[in-house]
């Protein structure tokens, strides 16, 4: 079936006309209008949309207006789950195939899309390649292909899924289809990477602002993480707050201390039984439920503008993430604050787990190499004093001219430092100079400490002058102040399962 293009005449007033029906908009953005044009006109496209800036909308407005069946690729069951729960309570005839469907509901699904009664179909790609259902989708003259969360597709993006690589053979099954490629987070290298793999053919490349200005970015030292999440949160007592943590234990540990804190706090990470995840994620949109302790897939597709506060417990592991993340918050517009808590140790770990990962997936060194090159550009965001609003801005490649912000630390001169850090970072390069040889860490804390243990009087080094030099500092911010040295560049720490100090 080939592609009847929407009149502009008829689409403009059909286009208002559907979104006041079913979303109660009055108009469009930009760059939505753009790309609904697009989309209707039957042209490719390409539309980098930051989080909360509406892209979703994009690719559910032309199937209404054009009377016709298109099709969503989406990385996850939660995200699907979640538009098309919100579609069908709007009226919008939406369905999703995944695997937390019951046999009665895929039975039923079927039948809406055989009798023509749907408007948008989401898929994850798995099921869209099994050859029974590509036959299926064949006989229902499906036009057009909307690709979410397209910087999957790409070796460069922070979230790559080697399942999105297939989408190109699509052409071959649908040689008159537009595609139709939508991201919140992809600079420009990222961009051209799914251009090629997508195989789109003269697309419209939109590009929205990556700026969002009723956010307030902080980066603050973690000393004490709990304590320091608790005072956030309650900050923002009644309000919805993520809390976003590394790995699946430490959102448990998370959520363990905020209770302690007396703070009701649900965990949300994929080792959870996918019905212990969804009664989590239908608290949060349903504000019973508004602190939330979380690995980075909690967030993507939940539909609640009010989330007043994002918190990274520890260093997300690319500005990419950490972009996509934070804006999950004020998506109303309104104001909202995100806290970065940082420490220079957050940089080894997640270097050993992308290593892990990388070696488990069988990914190749380049791939794994690119990864730790958006580590370390993450690690230069939290570690060096610049406007946030313009480090996120310029490393999308969109220039910032606002002298001050007035919405970051840095803008705010919260971080002006302590009067005496020159003193203090003489003393632990002395020291590591000193002990003449080559130690973690932590035995460098020790010395600098005063501890007296018995590895440090064998090796003598309790007799050095830098021997308890620091011994008022808290043990946890001594810590952090020998990161921030090798952060930048004074202190060099070698990788390996054992690193050490140069």
């Amino acid at each position: 079936m080939s592609i009847t293009p929407t009149s502009t005449a008829q689409g403009e007033m059909r286009i208002l006309d559907v979104v006041r029906e079913v979303w109660g908009f009055d108009s469009l953005r930009p760059l939505q209008d753009q790309a609904i044009q697009a989309a209707l006109g039957g042209r490719d496209s390409l539309v980098v949309m930051p989080t909360g800036g509406g892209k979703s909308l994009c690719y559910q407005v032309p199937p209404l207006v054009a009377d016709r069946l298109d099709v969503v690729v989406s990385p996850l069951i939660s995200l699907m789950k979640d538009q098309v729960d919100g579609l069908q309570s709007a009226g919008y005839p939406a369905e999703a195939f995944h695997s937390g469907l019951a046999p009665q509901q895929r039975d039923e699904a079927f039948a809406r899309l055989r009798k023509g009664e749907c408007r948008l179909l989401l898929l994850s790609p798995e099921r869209l390649f099994s050859p029974s259902f590509l036959g299926f989708l064949k006989k229902q003259n499906v036009v057009a292909f909307a690709i979410d969360e397209a910087h999957c597709i790409s070796h460069w993006g922070h979230d790559f899924r080697p399942e999105y690589r297939r989408l190109s053979e699509l052409r071959t099954y649908f040689p008159n289809a537009s595609f139709h490629a939508y991201t919140a987070t992809a600079n420009e290298r990222v961009r051209e990477d799914i251009v090629k793999q997508l195989d789109l053919r003269d697309p419209k490349i939109l590009v929205g602002g990556f700026d969002r200005p009723n956010l307030t970015y902080r980066v603050i030292p973690r000393v004490d993480m709990h304590d320091q999440v608790i005072a956030i949160i309650r900050r923002h007592e009644g309000e919805a707050v993520i809390v976003y943590c590394m790995t699946r234990s430490d959102t448990e540990r998370m959520a363990g201390a905020l209770k302690r804190g007396n703070l009701k706090a649900e965990t949300y990470h994929a080792g959870m039984s996918p019905d212990a995840r969804r009664k989590v994620q239908e608290a949060f949109a349903n504000e019973s439920a508004n602190v939330i302790a979380a690995t980075v897939a909690f967030g993507m597709g939940i539909d609640r503008s009010n989330v007043r506060c994002v918190i990274h417990a520890t260093m997300p592991k690319s500005i990419e993430h950490y972009q996509q993340e934070t804006g999950r918050a004020g998506r109303d517009g309104l104001e909202a604050e995100c806290v970065l808590l940082y420490s220079g140790g957050d940089f080894p770990r997640w270097e050993s787990l992308l290593s892990r990962s990388a070696l488990e997936a069988n990914r190749s060194e380049e791939v794994l190499a690119h990864q730790i090159t958006l580590l370390d550009e993450m690690r230069r965001f939290a570690s060096v004093p610049q406007c946030r609003h313009k480090a996120i801005s310029e490393y999308f490649g969109q220039p910032y001219s606002i002298a001050n912000c007035e919405a970051c630390d840095v803008c705010f001169g919260e971080i002006a430092g302590s009067e005496d850090g020159t003193i203090i970072a003489q003393k632990i390069l002395s020291c590591v100079a000193r002990m003449k040889g080559a130690y973690g860490v932590n035995y460098l804390c020790s010395v600098l400490k005063g501890a007296d243990t018995e590895i440090i009087r064998h090796r003598g080094h309790h007799e050095l002058s830098t021997y308890g030099l620091l011994d008022g500092l808290d043990e946890k911010q001594l810590r952090n102040y020998v990161f921030q040295l090798v952060d930048q560049g004074m202190l060099d720490r070698t990788s390996g399962s054992r690193p050490v100090l140069e």
